[in-house]
Formats: structure tokens, sequence, C-alpha cells
């Protein structure tokens, strides 16, 4: 590559996030300013309690699989921290995570929970670089699943057609399943690229990567199908939760606060009322962001009492 060239990629790839990041707000603010906030809040009111009930109760269920994701890491590291505090700190730190960003949980929260159990940082990196493998290989093969059997209804302004859609399908799930293979062959258990490493597990452990990464976005997605009783399919629910979960990863807002709303109005639209689209989506948050943090405060004081009365300077 000349010189010229490594310059153009360079800047590409330093604007083009940006770029992103601002058509997804751009969307956003046109959304908000379209909505009937008053009757998005009495769509909310008379949602019958046993629908929130059954999305509360697959939330539980979600966060559960998720927190399963850091017992590959403790089965591959090999720390000695029980399994239900592994499960416990990988719990409390998705639960900020997704409220407060992944720097906060996902890094800075699952750092200070394990250290203070006794886990050493570099064996932490491990268990986290893990745990995002896995919940990414299980969204690269579900959102190819769903692109090649059921292309989501994109709004005519930027829907690039069915057959692009298909290609990007089938183009990850050939990386998942790249993944699945390197494990399978590869004789070291080590995968490098410039200064950082990453542990492999081998072809059967990487299936179950594979497998509790999809189950988890899958349960997300049932999450709001329930809440829609039936307005919308299972299918095209799941495309928008996986497309707005990427939308809130590049604009960097916390929780996605409106990105999420704003994909589903925008791909929803030709199926559900707006009003209806975003009494769903907030209930969607109540259950599976604004509960789980709820408990995962007491939860995270609690540990760190217990860690301090373990600590022999205590």
């Amino acid at each position: 590559m000349t010189p010229a060239l490594e310059r153009a990629w360079r800047w590409t790839r330093r604007l083009a996030p940006w770029v992103l990041a601002a058509l997804v707000l751009g969307l956003v603010a046109q959304q908000a300013r379209a909505v009937d906030w008053p009757a998005v809040g009495q769509a909310l009111r008379q949602m019958p309690p046993w629908r929130l009930a059954a999305a509360a109760g697959l939330a539980v269920l979600s966060y559960a699989v998720y927190a399963g994701f850091d017992l590959v890491g403790r089965h591959l590291t090999r720390h000695r921290l029980s399994v239900p505090r592994t499960l416990g700190t990988a719990a409390i730190s998705y639960a900020f995570n997704l409220n407060f960003g992944a720097l906060v949980g996902g890094l800075a929260m699952r750092l200070r929970l394990y250290t203070r159990w006794g886990v050493q940082a570099p064996t932490v990196a491990k268990v986290i670089a893990l745990s995002m493998t896995t919940n990414w290989l299980g969204y690269l093969w579900v959102s190819g699943a769903v692109l090649l059997a059921s292309p989501p209804r994109l709004p005519g302004d930027w829907a690039p057609g069915d057959a692009v859609l298909r290609a990007i399908g089938a183009l990850m799930v050939a990386l998942a399943l790249a993944y699945v293979a390197l494990c399978a062959a590869s004789r070291q258990r080590t995968l490098r690229w410039r200064t950082h490493a990453l542990a492999l597990p081998d072809g059967r452990q990487a299936v179950v990567q594979a497998l509790m990464g999809g189950v988890s976005w899958g349960l997300m997605g049932a999450i709001v199908w329930v809440l829609f009783a039936g307005q919308a399919d299972y299918p095209t629910v799941l495309g928008a939760l996986l497309m707005a979960a990427v939308a809130g990863v590049i604009t960097h807002v916390p929780a996605g606060l409106g990105v999420l709303e704003a994909v589903f109005v925008a791909t929803l639209s030709g199926q559900v009322n707006a009003t209806e689209v975003l009494a769903a989506v907030l209930a969607y948050r109540a259950a599976y962001y604004l509960l789980p943090l709820a408990l995962a405060l007491p939860a995270y004081a609690l540990s760190e009492v217990a860690a301090r009365r373990r600590s022999p300077q205590h």
C-alpha cells in the first residue's frame, strides 16, 4: 500500500465511526420530534402486568446466560473463584455495562470485583476478552441467520436491498464458522494480533461459546417480542434489536439512550404504530436495564462488604 493510500485509510478509519454516529443520532432527533409522548405513556399504563412479568422473567434468564460467559473464562484461565461468585460478578458488571457503558461495567467494574476476590488483573483481562468473544460470536451467527432468512424491511432512503443484506448475513455466518474452525484446528491455544493475545478454546468449547452467545441474543429478542404481543413477528423484532445494538456501540451513548428507540421505530414503522413501538421498547428498558441495575447496586455493595471482611487487612 502506498503512503497516500495508507493516509487515506487512516483518515477513513477515524472519520467513519463519527459519520455513522452522526447519521444515527440524526435519526434519533428526527424520530423524537414526531413522537406523541403522552400517548406512549398511556400505552405503557395499559400494558397487562402478566406481559411485564414475562419480560422480567426472560430478562432474568438472559442475564443468567450472559453471566455464564464468564464460566468459559473461568474454565480456560483456571482461576479459583467459585462458580456462584463468578456468575454474580458477571451479572453485576453486565447491569452496569448496559446502563453506564462498557468502560464502566464491562471493564472497570469487572476488574474491581474480580481483583477484590483475589483474581489477578491479567487473568481478569483474559476472562473479559473471552466473554466479549462469546457475546459477539453469538451476535455474528444470529445476525447472519436473520439477514439470510428474513432481511429486515428498512426505510427506503437507506435500505441496501435484500441481496446485499443476505450477502452481509452470509459473511457474518462465515466469520463465526471461521472462528470455530480456527479453534478446532489450531495447535497453538493463543491467537495473537500485534500486541494483543487471546486464549483460544478448543473446537468443542468454541461451539459452546457460539451457542451461549446466540441464546443470549435470542432471549433479548424474545423479551421485546413478548412486549409487542404479536404485533410484529419474532425475526423482525430480533433483527431490529441486533441493528440497534450496533448503532448503540457506534454512537457510544450510555445505554443506547434514544438510539434503541429510534432504530425500532424506523424498522417497524410499516407494521406497528410508533406509539406502540416506543411503549414496548421503554418497557424493555425497564425489564432489561433498570430492574437489573436496581438489583445490581445493592448486590455490589454487599460484595464489597464481603470482600473487605475476607481481606487479611480487615
